[in-house]
C-alpha cells in the first residue's frame, strides 16, 4: 500500500552542508513534506495570493538584488510579512550574507535560516532531487528483484514457486540481486520506478530446505546492488494444462504499481524449464523493445508483407 512519507529538515541541512544561521525550537523534529520549492521573488514585493510556507524557501541572486535596492525599513517590513507565515526554512545561496533585518525577523518568529556557496540554479536542482528521492510515493510488494543485464526484473508469484530459486541461479551467472521476499518500491519520477530491499533484510536471501543466506558475504559484493529501476515485471506461475499461453508476444501486457505501467510477462513454471536463461532473454528482449524493436511485431509485418506479395 502506498503511503505519505516526510524527512528530517536536518537531514538535507546535514546532505546539503548547509551554514546554519537560526533555528527553531522545534528543528530537530521539523519536517519537509513536499519536494516543491520556492524562490519568494513576488512574496518580498507584498504578493502572497497562492504562496506555499511549506515549501523550503529559496533567495538567490535576483531576490537578494532587489532587495539590496531597498532601504532598511523597507527590507524590515519585506522580511517581516514573510517570516509572520510559518515557513519550513530559507536558504540563501551564493554565500551572501542575509541583512541585519533578515536575521532579526528569524529570531523573532522563530524560523530556520541557513546559507549555502552553491549557485542558485545547482542548489535547487541537487535539493529538488533529493526531496524527491525521500518523499517519492512507495509500497511494498512481495517478490524478487534483480538486476540481469541492466535491466530491472520484478519477479512476482505465489510462495513456493520459485522465485528465490530462480534469482539464486541468475547470481550465479552473474547477475545481481537487490531484494529478495519484500521489494520497497517507489516513484521517482512520472514513468520512473526504483526498487530497493528493506534495511533490515538487504542482501539476505531465504531459501527453503537451507534457510536464510547472505548473498554478498557468500557471492561477494559484485553479486548485490542497493537498488535499481524496475523495467519488467515477471509474473511465475505454476504451469495450467489447457490453459492458453502467449507464443508470439503480440499484445504488450502491463502491470500497475504506483500508478505507472510496467511490461509484464507472465512465464508458466513446470519441471525442465531454465527459469534463469528464459529470465535472461526476457530483460534482453525487454531492452530491445525499449530501443525500438520487437521481433514478435517484425515476425508479423515480414509474414503480412509475404502475404500481400503472395511470396507467403
Amino acid at each position: 500500500m502506498a503511503s505519505r512519507h516526510t524527512v528530517k529538515l536536518s537531514k538535507i541541512v546535514e546532505e546539503h552542508k548547509l551554514k546554519i544561521l537560526h533555528t527553531s525550537k522545534d528543528y530537530e523534529s521539523a519536517v519537509l513534506t513536499t519536494a516543491d520549492v520556492n524562490r519568494p521573488a513576488m512574496q518580498l514585493t507584498g504578493f502572497y495570493n497562492y504562496f506555499d510556507p511549506k515549501r523550503l524557501q529559496i533567495i538567490g541572486r535576483v531576490e537578494a538584488t532587489y532587495l539590496d535596492t531597498l532601504t532598511h525599513e523597507q527590507r524590515r517590513e519585506a522580511y517581516e510579512r514573510f517570516m509572520a507565515y510559518d515557513i519550513a526554512a530559507l536558504v540563501i545561496c551564493h554565500g551572501v550574507r542575509p541583512s541585519s533585518a533578515c536575521l532579526e525577523m528569524a529570531q523573532k518568529y522563530d524560523r530556520n535560516l541557513f546559507i549555502t556557496d552553491q549557485d542558485t540554479s545547482d542548489f535547487q536542482a541537487d535539493v529538488i532531487r533529493s526531496l524527491h528521492n525521500y518523499l517519492a510515493p512507495r509500497t511494498t510488494v512481495h517478490g524478487v528483484l534483480v538486476e540481469v543485464y541492466g535491466e530491472g526484473v520484478l519477479l512476482v508469484g505465489e510462495s513456493g514457486i520459485g522465485k528465490s530459486e530462480t534469482a539464486l541461479e541468475l547470481i550465479k551467472r552473474g547477475h545481481r540481486l537487490v531484494a529478495d521476499d519484500a521489494v520497497e518500491v517507489k516513484q521517482v519520477s512520472k514513468d520512473t520506478l526504483l526498487g530497493t530491499a528493506p534495511e533490515m533484510i538487504r542482501y539476505y536471501m531465504e531459501l527453503r530446505g537451507i534457510g536464510v543466506i547472505n548473498v554478498r558475504h557468500i557471492y561477494g559484493v559484485g553479486a548485490v546492488k542497493p537498488e535499481t529501476g524496475i523495467d519488467v515485471v515477471v509474473r511465475m506461475e505454476a504451469w495450467e494444462e489447457g490453459k492458453i499461453y502467449d507464443r508470439l508476444g503480440l499484445v504488450d501486457e502491463t502491470e500497475e504499481i504506483l500508478g505507472v505501467k510496467v511490461p509484464l510477462v507472465t512465464i508458466p513454471v513446470t519441471p525442465g524449464r531454465n527459469l534463469a536463461v528464459i529470465l535472461e532473454l526476457a530483460a534482453m528482449n525487454n531492452r530491445q523493445k525499449k530501443m525500438g524493436y520487437n521481433a514478435a511485431q517484425a515476425l508479423a509485418e515480414a509474414h503480412d508483407l509475404a502475404i500481400d506479395n503472395g511470396t507467403f
